[in-house]
């Protein structure tokens, strides 16, 4: 199995990439810029500017808020962090992760560094974005409630590959670097709510960087990384989770977050909305969800920003009254104070319903005139490409602005044929 992900990772070529795909990558990368760039002003940024070394120009990476450039590794530490500050990244149902805040950190660390062009880094961060999602895919559900933040996990293997395809390793240094990854793979759920999961992501990006550095410098590891990580770590190994790997990218169905808080709310809010509903008309809201996302996003009285991102009332409640949960501002520890929301997020009530894939959510509203509204909204309906970028692209002009967010989207729009120096240093800052 391994093999085949090596195998997959050393033959990728642009030209093998559907034009929906490759459409979808830059939207992508699009939308991680932007979150990195509005991260920058979180607090979890403030330790990593001010880490040993930060404060010296010892490398050609770019991160997001720094002037200054630092060596690949400490720049991926960096802005995998600060790009998954806000939780308001790309996603994938597939294995329940982030790809871009642990590939694009990797990968744009090492183009720097490499001096790649923009197609080498475009083929990169794809295979980077394969790799993750298709081998927390074979690590299973068992992995993720076991306690595993698949993100950083199964994010460390696809950086670790993307990064040793940008530094031209061999067969056996992608081996090399596979094992390597399996060591030092890491990240636990238990920090959702903190600065510990944006950290995460960062830390898998590093970890990729480290171990495809060294393995194309000539360490060596175990030959069995994936199934050694697997069996070490409450992996399901399902063979479904390379069919097709190569000729069809899974890729291409990654999700883009329109609400600034966990996806496992997504489906909940999207319902809520189509329901039309006022806080002024709501006397109850009924949320039904997949069990598993209970122990995700279920916060019942959070108390700061970070935490109402993970709880369902909370953010029904910011909707209901007519905030903008696309808004990172709206997940303010002062509205968790605020009393008229806190009475909404009362009135929500959430529960399990098994019946439900983790993608899907029914929410129903119960009215003070007596009538009962519902729907059911499922995440995995597919967005037709001109939507998805249309939407994507107005999530950077919030971000942003319009002037920024058209800047950057052109400097993505050249990387095929252009030059990456320049472009990859401006997609970080102005």
């Amino acid at each position: 199995m391994q093999k085949r992900f090596v195998d997959f990772a050393l033959g990728l070529t642009w030209e093998k990439v559907t034009p929906d795909m490759r459409a979808v990558l830059k939207l992508s990368l699009l939308d991680w810029c932007a979150v990195g760039r509005a991260g920058a002003g979180e607090a979890v940024a403030g330790p990593l500017h001010k880490m040993p070394g930060a404060e010296e120009n010892r490398g050609k990476a770019a991160v997001f808020g720094l002037s200054r450039l630092l060596p690949p590794r400490e720049a991926a530490l960096a802005n995998g962090t600060i790009s998954h500050a806000l939780d308001y990244d790309d996603t994938h149902f597939l294995h329940i992760g982030h790809p871009a805040v642990v590939i694009f950190p990797a990968v744009l660390a090492v183009a720097q560094h490499v001096g790649a062009s923009g197609r080498a880094f475009l083929e990169a961060a794809l295979t980077g974005y394969e790799v993750s999602i298709r081998f927390g895919h074979w690590l299973g559900r068992s992995h993720y409630e076991a306690g595993f933040h698949m993100t950083a996990t199964a994010g460390c293997f696809g950086a670790a590959m993307a990064v040793g395809r940008l530094l031209g390793a061999d067969h056996a240094q992608m081996q090399a670097a596979v094992g390597l990854a399996a060591t030092r793979a890491s990240g636990l759920k238990a920090q959702f709510g903190s600065m510990g999961k944006p950290y995460n992501a960062g830390l898998a990006a590093a970890n990729g960087v480290e171990a495809g550095l060294l393995a194309v410098a000539g360490m060596t590891s175990d030959a069995q990384g994936m199934e050694s990580f697997a069996a070490s770590h409450c992996g399901e190994r399902n063979a479904a989770a390379v069919a097709g790997l190569g000729e069809q990218y899974v890729s291409e169905t990654v999700s883009h977050k329109f609400h600034a808080c966990c996806h496992g709310t997504h489906a909940a809010l999207e319902a809520l909305a189509k329901l039309d509903v006022s806080a002024q008309e709501v006397e109850m809201v009924h949320i039904s969800v997949h069990p598993r996302w209970l122990k995700v996003c279920n916060l019942a009285e959070p108390s700061t920003g970070l935490e109402a991102k993970f709880s369902y009332r909370m953010c029904a409640a910011f909707l209901l009254a007519g905030l903008d949960t696309g808004r990172p501002e709206t997940f303010s520890d002062s509205n968790c104070r605020r009393e008229d929301l806190c009475v909404l997020r009362d009135q929500v009530v959430v529960a399990k319903d098994d019946t439900l894939p983790d993608t899907a959510a029914r929410v129903r509203a119960v009215c003070h005139n007596g009538m009962v509204r519902q729907v059911v909204f499922d995440l995995e309906q597919p967005t037709p490409i001109a939507e998805r970028t249309k939407r994507v692209k107005s999530k950077a002009v919030t971000l942003l602005g319009k002037r920024s967010a058209q800047a950057i989207w052109r400097k993505i729009d050249s990387l095929p044929t252009g030059l990456a120096a320049d472009n990859l240093m401006q997609l970080i800052r102005d």
